[in-house]
C-alpha cells in the first residue's frame, strides 16, 4: 500500500479538501442522519418495540436495530459524499485540476475516498453515541466493528464514484441509491432478523450482499449475526477490493473524465 503512494502530501491535500467540503455544511451532511436515527430509535425501538414480542431471546428490539441504523447511515453517507463530490467536479469541470495534479490514479481515488469514508465513519460513530441515550453498551467486538465499518464505507464510497462517473445529470446520480441501494439495505435486515421474513424473501436475502454486511456489523456491536461472520468478513473484503480496483481502472481509462 505504501509503495502505491508516492505523493503522500498530494493525497493528504486532496483528502483534506474532501473532508472540509462536507464539514462546512455539517447542518446538511452530518446532523440530519443523527436526528433521523434518534427518531427511529425512539419511535421503533422504544414506543413500538416495547409493545411487541421480539423473537431473539435476551435482546430488546432497540438493541437489534441500533447496528442496522448505524450500517444504513454508514452506507448512505459514504455513497452520497463521493457521488456528489465527483459529479459536481465533472459538472463544473474542476475535476481537471485533480487529473492534472502530480497524483497517480490510485492516489486520486484514495484522496476522493477519504471524504466518503470519513463522513460515513463519523455518522456511524455518532449514531452509536446517540444510542447511548437509550441504552448504555459498548461494541462487543471493537476490532470487528472497525473492520466492517471501514470495508462498508470503502465499498459504498467507491460505488458513489462509479455512479458519478456514469451519471449524465443530477437525477441519474441518485438512481442507484433509490432503486438499488435503499431497497437492498431495507431488505438486508435494518429492522428485522432473517427468520421474521417470509420464506421467499429469506431465500432472496441470501443473494443480497448488504445482508451480509449488515450481519457483520450487527455481530461486531451486539454479538448476533444471521450469517457466518467469516463469510461476511470475506465478502466485505472482496467487495471493497473489487469496487476499488474498478474505480481506479475507470479513472485510468478516463471514463467520462477527459473532454
Amino acid at each position: 500500500m505504501l509503495k502505491l503512494i508516492t505523493n503522500p502530501v498530494g493525497v493528504a491535500t486532496l483528502a483534506k479538501r474532501e473532508i472540509v467540503r462536507f464539514m462546512v455544511v455539517a447542518v446538511q451532511t452530518i446532523f440530519p442522519p443523527w436526528i433521523s436515527s434518534l427518531m427511529f430509535m425512539y419511535i421503533f425501538g422504544i414506543a413500538i418495540g416495547s409493545q411487541v414480542s421480539f423473537p431473539i431471546t435476551g435482546m430488546t428490539y432497540l438493541q437489534f436495530i441500533i447496528p442496522g441504523l448505524m450500517t444504513m447511515h454508514l452506507i448512505s453517507s459514504s455513497y452520497e459524499n463521493t457521488s456528489a463530490s465527483l459529479f459536481i467536479g465533472r459538472w463544473h469541470n474542476n475535476i481537471q485540476e485533480v487529473l492534472l495534479s502530480p497524483l497517480s490514479y490510485f492516489e486520486m481515488v484514495l484522496g476522493l475516498l477519504a471524504g466518503g469514508i470519513t463522513r460515513g465513519m463519523l455518522i456511524c460513530v455518532g449514531v452509536f453515541g446517540i444510542s447511548q441515550l437509550f441504552i448504555q453498551q459498548s461494541p462487543i467486538h471493537p476490532f470487528v466493528f472497525l473492520y466492517f465499518s471501514l470495508m462498508i464505507s470503502t465499498v459504498f464510497s467507491c460505488a458513489g464514484l462509479l455512479a458519478a462517473l456514469w451519471a449524465e445529470d443530477f437525477g441519474m446520480v441518485n438512481l442507484w441509491n433509490v432503486y438499488l441501494i435503499v431497497p437492498a439495505v431495507l431488505l438486508g435486515g435494518v429492522f428485522h432478523p432473517l427468520a421474521m421474513l417470509p420464506k421467499p424473501l429469506q431465500i432472496l436475502s441470501h443473494f443480497n450482499p448488504i445482508h451480509y454486511l449488515m450481519s457483520g456489523m450487527r455481530y461486531a456491536v451486539i454479538g448476533y449475526s444471521d450469517q457466518n461472520i467469516f463469510l461476511c468478513a470475506i465478502l466485505a473484503f472482496v467487495l471493497a477490493i473489487s469496487f476499488g480496483c474498478m474505480t481506479v481502472w475507470l479513472f485510468k481509462k478516463g471514463y467520462k473524465l477527459r473532454t
